[in-house]
C-alpha cells in the first residue's frame, strides 16, 4: 500500500512495504499439510511376538587382584610372584578370559618404577583393563 503526504499532492513516492499476509498464509497451509502427513509417516508392521520368561545372567569378566607393597614384591591374589613370572601368570589369566580386569594397589611407599613395570608386564600379556585401587580420602585432609 502506497502513502504519501497530504502537502503535496503532485509529488506522491510509494513507499516499498513487504505484504506479510501471502508469506502467513504459505506457512499456515504448510503447518496444516504437516499435521496431516505426520502420523502417516510412521511405518510399522504388525507382529505378534512370541512370549517368553527368562533371567539374563550377567557376565562379570575376571578380576586378577595385584598387590605392590612398600619393598617394591608383587603378589598376584595372595601369592608373591617374581618379576620374571609376572608377565607369564598375566598372560595365563589372559588365556583363561580375554576380558579380564586388573585391579593393581599400591603401598604409598612403593617406587613408581616397580607400578610401571607391573604394568607394561601387563600390557605386553595382553591386559587392556587395568584399574588402580585406592583409598577414599578423609573430609578434612
Amino acid at each position: 500500500m502506497a502513502m504519501g503526504s497530504f502537502n503535496s499532492p503532485g509529488s506522491q513516492m510509494p513507499t516499498a512495504e513487504i505484504n506479510m499476509t501471502p508469506l502467513v498464509d504459505v506457512m499456515l497451509v504448510l503447518l496444516i499439510i504437516f499435521i496431516i502427513t505426520a502420523p502417516l509417516m510412521t511405518h510399522s508392521v504388525k507382529v505378534e511376538l512370541p512370549r517368553a520368561a527368562s533371567v539374563p545372567t550377567p557376565e562379570k569378566p575376571m578380576t586378577l587382584q595385584v598387590a605392590i607393597d612398600a619393598d617394591s614384591r608383587i603378589h598376584v591374589g595372595s601369592e608373591a610372584v617374581g618379576r620374571d613370572a609376572l608377565e607369564n601368570r598375566f598372560r595365563a589369566a589372559v588365556d583363561r578370559d580375554a576380558n579380564v580386569e586388573m585391579h593393581l594397589k599400591a603401598d604409598r611407599n612403593t617406587r613408581y618404577e616397580a607400578v610401571a613395570e607391573t604394568m607394561s608386564a601387563a600390557r605386553r600379556a595382553g591386559l587392556t583393563k587395568i584399574g588402580f585401587v585406592t583409598q577414599p580420602s578423609e573430609a578434612g585432609r
